[in-house]
């Protein structure tokens, strides 16, 4: 075990499950992991079997990077089981929908 990793600025380790927990939508919850003094961020989105964001999810003002941690995850156009990453370029959206239920990581580069 190394406690000074811990100790070089910057680095961060976050549980999840301690997370804040942020309902966006009606059984949408968002929890935030990790925040940069330029914008970047990063944080897990859960998704109740069944569910749908309400409009267009546009990517502003840069691109995201999603993982599906689990359950599959849709994005409108077609079906994404866990395991899968996808890359979503600035300016370009995705209506975010579940049948099953899923988790996912998410990524903001630019904010």
């Amino acid at each position: 075990m190394h406690p000074e990793i811990l100790a070089q600025p910057g680095y961060t380790a976050v549980s999840v499950e301690e997370a804040p927990v942020r309902e966006l939508f009606p059984g949408i919850r968002f929890r935030p992991l990790w925040t940069d003094p330029a914008g970047a961020h990063a944080g897990v989105l859960e998704m109740d079997p069944g569910t749908s964001w309400p409009r267009r999810d546009v990517h502003e003002p840069g691109p995201e990077e999603v993982y599906v941690v689990a359950g599959t995850f849709n994005d409108g156009a077609r079906d994404h089981p866990a395991g899968t990453f996808l890359h979503a370029p600035a300016g370009s959206w995705h209506v975010p929908q579940t049948v099953t239920g899923c988790t996912l990581f998410l990524f903001y580069p630019e904010g």
